[in-house]
């Protein structure tokens, strides 16, 4: 059972009260990330969540860094393709103190132009970083293999002559744009009490102001699955191949998520059990769901050697064309269901998990479902369905990323 309600800004407050718990994690999901992005804005969604960390109007960097240890809280953010968020986890005597401080940093920030500057630095390095993990920018290689020049294909860090280019104005004019209480949600999971909560969030949020215009909409281009080539200086060869899918909110993400992890989503995968456990080719090799409010792709991944590389895609040609013509199996199909149930109810025992799948669902989607909800529509798919839809995504036309050595 849910809570809810939605202030007269707008912003939407939805909570799960768990009193035998004694933490409450709160979230700020704001419909803000790389997707809505403009070439010449891309990062900067990323780059806001940064800042935002780094002073407010009332608190310096180090203040709301050490106002949430002293109580032993943890305070922490992040950026996707279709939103940001900021959250805490505190002890549920703490939840003021949370709101309070989470409010200050969205509502109040003060974009000093030295911190931004010096926030330039380390997100340059971050992007550093990733493209030294060939594993990540075979992920973004292959979104743009299946995507094409769109925003659900660009990085969300964004490329670093954007960083650069960045200004103090800029960044305040994206908040300004994106940041809306009627585009956001304040979800919260824990031990609270409902009419104290409601108060808190008008207190802290009431003053946030609403926008102007409809709240930040995309539309995914169809586009012709492609092969893309990288090389850099690696060991390894890295390949992906992707293949459409359906979005977050479609019937079909629970067929998709069965043969998924009997594809490549766990250690007693076919792919694992195949390319990694019996030939010795791999160490990493997996296959994983992306689901967005508009379109969706499945990925399957292996890192190997420069000399394997062309008999582990023809292991992974074969087991695909095995599952397209024999199917999974019963047993496969049971099992595998019994896994992903237990997977999901043990992932669901923290405040945060629950505020997290809470906020997001509510965000993306509007609505809310409940575990017992979920877990009824994993117990009602149907082996034949698992198989025929299993059948339309592995025989539609594969997009290609492959990151190689050089030479």
């Amino acid at each position: 059972m849910y809570d809810q309600i939605k202030l007269k800004n707008g912003l939407t407050l939805i909570g799960e009260r768990l009193p035998h718990f004694r933490s409450v994690s709160v979230g700020v999901w704001i419909a803000a990330g790389s997707q809505y992005e403009t070439r010449e804005e891309n990062g900067l969604s990323h780059f806001l969540e940064h800042m935002l960390f780094k002073g407010t109007e009332k608190r310096s960097a180090r203040d709301i860094a050490e106002v949430m240890d002293a109580v032993g809280g943890q305070l922490n953010a992040f950026t996707a393709k279709e939103c940001t968020c900021f959250y805490a986890k505190v002890i549920d005597e703490h939840t003021e103190l949370a709101l309070d401080v989470l409010s200050d940093m969205v509502l109040n920030s003060a974009f000093d132009r030295a911190e931004l500057e010096k926030e330039k630095g380390v997100i340059l390095e971050e992007i550093a970083m990733s493209e030294d993990e060939p594993e990540d920018v075979c992920g973004e290689l292959i979104m743009s293999a299946q995507y094409g020049d769109q925003p659900l294909a660009w990085p969300i860090l964004g490329p670093a002559d954007n960083v650069r280019s960045f200004t103090r104005e800029a960044l305040v004019a994206y908040r300004d744009k994106m940041y809306r209480p009627e585009c956001s949600v304040l979800a919260v999971a824990g031990n609270y009490e409902w009419d104290a909560l409601v108060g808190l969030a008008n207190r802290y949020f009431g003053e946030w102001k609403t926008g102007e215009g409809a709240c930040p909409a995309y539309v995914v281009r169809p586009a012709k699955p492609q092969s893309l080539r990288r090389e850099k200086d690696i060991e390894q060869v890295h390949l992906s191949v992707g293949f459409p899918a359906c979005s977050i909110g479609a019937p079909e993400v629970y067929p998709i998520s069965i043969f998924n992890s009997i594809l490549g989503g766990a250690m007693s995968s076919r792919l694992f059990q195949r390319v990694r456990e019996e030939s010795g080719m791999a160490y990493s090799v997996y296959s994983y769901p992306s689901y967005y409010t508009a379109s969706g792709m499945l990925v399957i991944y292996a890192g190997t050697s420069r000399q394997n590389a062309p008999a582990v895609l023809e292991m992974i040609d074969k087991e695909i064309e095995k599952l397209v013509k024999d199917g999974i199996t019963r047993d496969e199909f049971e099992k595998t269901r019994a896994q992903i149930r237990g997977g999901y109810v043990l992932g669901q025992e923290s405040a945060s998990a629950r505020m997290n799948a809470l906020g997001r669902r509510m965000l993306l989607l509007g609505d809310t479902q409940s575990e017992d909800e979920m877990l009824d529509k994993l117990n009602a798919v149907q082996y034949d369905e698992v198989n025929r839809i299993m059948r339309e995504v592995l025989a539609s036309p594969r997009s290609y990323a492959t990151v190689a050595p050089k030479g």
